[in-house]
């Protein structure tokens, strides 16, 4: 049969996603483990997600050196000695860190977990933290930090939180030089101790999984007693950022990053879909329009975008991109254009649809792989939400209507109530 490329395929509007439930059991010693038994092919991914991100350490800095540590030596191995072992049996390993939590992370055959385990157990029961390997890291991140800060991008963003939140804040502090020089080991330590390995964490085992797997993690995983950490108090001052606009110069830059937006809300928030929608056909995607306005018609930069940032406790919402320096302040003035369009105008019914149906599909394409379903219900299993909080994902975009999407943007897209950063110049 001979297809003809001048025809469209047909297409059909998705209506539904059925996202499979997870087993959760609980070890011996009352961790939770979650398993999302799915996929074709026999690989794992083990996730042990420990509650002891930004919000939990005494000094800027602790949380992330702390999980990244975990790898550069136990009590029986050096860090040479644990990437050899991964090597061995083919096994992949990431240190995560967010301000909300910290994790390690394995992806390996099915068949080698019971090898997986026990090196897994050796880095949160055992972990040295030798001082060379301690200074050798903290060097590369003042290295790393210093290329950042040549980026126009980094600063603008790391401004714009810090402003958003205040720079002591979990969610608006970011290393800088000198809280990396004199960051001890012995805080370090301090964070270990009371969040990796004496605290609670939770367990998350995808792929293709078995009975006795579950049995493994248990003997691994659910013999050492741990207890719940009380959450410090933090300092959660509320800076004023509505309607403040700052200024990172830096005169030998050709080009400017701004960063728009304010504090907003998370996955609980009633509105939430509705605000989804409403940021897809600000700057949710290609075809969205600030890129139509300032990058096809108007040519001012490569890319913009816009997006919904959900945190555990909190959100913000954040227009961002990259322009030449004398096209910054035309390019803000485009994007209130666009902003007040959305408060005044209603949607047409074609352009609605065409944000739902692409919404629809780009959703229903992130659950290709075991893991990316895994990574779905990750969130519904950590944050709290309704066990069918995405099963009703496409039902509540396609509920969005034209005036829902009007009243959001008279509601929370209001430019005076944003901050604007901009690192580079005016």
């Amino acid at each position: 049969m001979i297809i003809d490329r001048t025809i469209a395929p047909e297409f059909r509007v998705i209506n539904s996603v059925h996202l499979p439930d997870p087993q959760t059991y609980n070890l011996d010693n009352g961790t939770a483990l979650h398993v999302i038994n799915i996929g074709d092919q026999p690989v794992i991914r083990l996730e042990c997600i420990f509650e002891a991100g930004n919000w939990y350490e005494q000094e800027i800095g602790a949380s992330f050196f702390a999980i990244k540590m975990l790898s550069e030596g136990t009590l029986t191995k050096t860090s040479a000695e644990i990437s050899e072992a991964f090597d061995r049996i083919g096994a992949f390993t990431e240190m995560t860190h967010t301000a909300d939590r910290i994790g390690i992370v394995v992806y390996a055959l099915s068949r080698f977990l019971p090898d997986v385990l026990p090196l897994v157990s050796e880095l949160i029961h055992d972990a040295v933290f030798p001082e060379k390997e301690f200074q050798d890291l903290k060097n590369i991140n003042i290295q790393n930090l210093r290329v950042n800060k040549e980026k126009n991008a980094y600063l603008a963003t790391t401004a714009f939180r810090a402003k958003l939140f205040g720079s002591n804040h979990p969610y608006g502090q970011s290393q800088e030089e000198e809280n990396i020089s004199s960051l001890s080991i012995d805080t370090i330590k301090e964070h270990y101790q009371r969040f990796v390995k004496n605290g609670k964490f939770t367990v998350v085992l995808a792929g293709q999984v078995s009975e006795n797997d579950v049995k493994v993690v248990n003997e691994h995983l659910g013999k050492v007693y741990t207890e719940n950490q009380i959450l410090p108090v933090t300092d959660v001052q509320q800076p004023v950022y509505a309607n403040v606009e700052v200024l990172v110069e830096r005169p030998d830059s050709v080009q400017s990053s701004i960063r728009m937006g304010r504090k907003l809300f998370n996955r609980h928030h009633p509105d939430y879909f509705k605000m989804l929608v409403t940021n897809e056909i600000l700057g949710g995607y290609f075809g969205s329009r600030l890129m139509k306005n300032i990058r096809e018609e108007k040519g001012l930069t490569y890319g913009i975008s816009s997006h919904l940032v959900t945190l555990r406790k909190e959100g913000y919402y954040m227009i961002g991109t990259d322009v030449k320096k004398e096209f910054t302040q035309q390019t803000i003035d485009e994007i209130k254009k666009e902003i007040y369009r959305l408060q005044t105008e209603l949607v047409g019914e074609e352009e609605l649809q065409t944000v739902k149906n692409f919404m629809s599909g780009e959703f229903a394409g992130s659950l290709n792989t075991a893991f990316e379903v895994a990574d779905r219900q990750k969130i519904l299993l950590l944050d709290g939400l309704p066990t069918d909080f995405f099963k009703h994902y496409i039902e509540q975009i396609h509920a969005t209507t034209s005036q829902d999407v009007l009243s959001m943007a008279m509601q929370y897209l209001q430019p005076e109530d944003m901050l604007t950063i901009i690192a580079g110049g005016k």
